[in-house]
């Protein structure tokens, strides 16, 4: 019986240990609210619109997230993330099932990780996190960029292979190389025997954060944006994906904690490459702070400028004013107001303002206004 019962103590043991060494966290977040904006585009002009909207501070997803420890400082490790839509329950990203994330690879302890899979650019990672209105605050995808052109916040390249360094007194840098998977097509030109080019990606990243202080800067090349599933897209300036060949952006920010505030800068640059006829350049300008009023109430504020410049010449400003109160360490309730306006030409038509990282969050049938004025009331709760 003694034996018996030394067994089963040894073998519960084991499976303890087994157990403490591998994990399976199921992870994820719901942003919901209520959004207006003045200058709604509609199918004859433009009106005001008042609309449920989600995945604003944030976008909404659920997630997996697993370790497995092999011994050595050595760990076997996957994420699967969906995007989705609280409104109506679709899958974002096209409707892939894991359109956000979906990578397995291994990490090293002291050396860094290799993956592969589906998984954001450097531009994301280092930039959009950590030296932008829209990731330093609740304004979100509503400050992020117009039709995110500079891959802030949602350039996740497929076929991809990763690396990303252990963090070295605060110093981290990575590569990653994105694959066509077309024959013949290896640095994504077009394959051979045909006229359409394919997508391929490359981007690098370099990170220092010290302490209060931070600084950042990445780089991103893909080809043939409007070849990638699910796709790149973008309405601004005559830019059609069908007709881009090349789209490059380059990046530098920087951050630094006093106290209970946060003041961020950042600069972007974003070269559209036709197939045929002129580039088209975006640079943006950024400057951003919060404060944290009490533990539970954040107040922040952001200013935006993009400059379009070569086949056409516009620009934009943009003001980012929000304030955040947190009921829990999960849960928050937040308000938002933001201005834009545009100025200039594109190809012989007045510029047109539109606020948000993505097209779809007010209507781009139609004729727009030179200005924008939104507000939000919102929710997010994390699990």
């Amino acid at each position: 019986m003694n034996k018996k019962i030394l067994t089963a103590a040894t073998f519960a043991l084991f499976a303890s240990a087994a157990h403490a060494q591998s994990s399976v966290t199921l992870y994820g977040l719901i942003d919901a609210g209520i959004s207006y904006v003045n200058n709604s585009k509609t199918s004859t002009g433009h009106s005001s619109l008042t609309k449920y909207d989600d995945g604003i501070a944030q976008g909404s997803r659920w997630g997996l997230r697993g370790t497995e420890d092999l011994g050595g400082g050595l760990k076997a490790l996957f994420v699967l993330e969906n995007g989705f839509s609280s409104a109506n329950g679709t899958a974002g990203q096209g409707g892939a099932m894991f359109g956000r994330q979906a990578f397995v690879g291994l990490a090293q302890d002291n050396v860094g990780s290799l993956t592969f899979g589906r998984q954001y650019s450097f531009s994301t990672d280092i930039l959009g996190g950590n030296y932008s209105t829209g990731g330093q605050t609740v304004a979100g995808n509503y400050a992020y960029h117009i039709n995110d052109v500079d891959q802030l916040t949602s350039s996740r390249i497929n076929n991809s292979a990763k690396f990303t360094s252990a963090n070295f007194s605060g110093l981290t840098f990575g590569a990653m190389y994105g694959f066509s998977n077309q024959a013949g097509a290896f640095a994504g030109a077009p394959a051979v025997g045909t006229t359409a080019g394919s997508s391929r990606a490359y981007s690098f990243g370099l990170n220092y954060a010290n302490g209060p202080f931070g600084i950042g800067a990445a780089y991103t090349d893909i080809s043939y944006p409007g070849q990638a599933s699910p796709s790149f897209s973008t309405t601004m300036a005559n830019v059609s994906t069908g007709t881009v060949r090349d789209l490059r952006s380059f990046g530098v920010g920087a951050r630094y904690a006093i106290g209970p505030a946060t003041l961020w800068a950042l600069y972007t640059n974003t070269r559209f490459e036709p197939i045929t006829g002129s580039s088209t350049t975006f640079a943006a300008y950024e400057a951003g702070a919060k404060y944290a009023i009490t533990p539970a109430i954040t107040a922040a504020a952001g200013y935006t400028y993009m400059h379009l410049s070569n086949a056409n010449t516009g620009h934009w400003n943009q003001v980012d004013l929000s304030a955040a109160y947190a009921l829990s360490k999960r849960t928050d309730v937040y308000v938002l107001g933001i201005y834009q306006i545009a100025s200039g030409h594109n190809g012989g038509q007045d510029l047109q303002a539109q606020i948000g990282s993505s097209s779809s969050y007010f209507s781009t049938s139609g004729v727009g206004a030179d200005n924008q004025l939104a507000f939000r009331l919102g929710m997010r709760h994390k699990f």
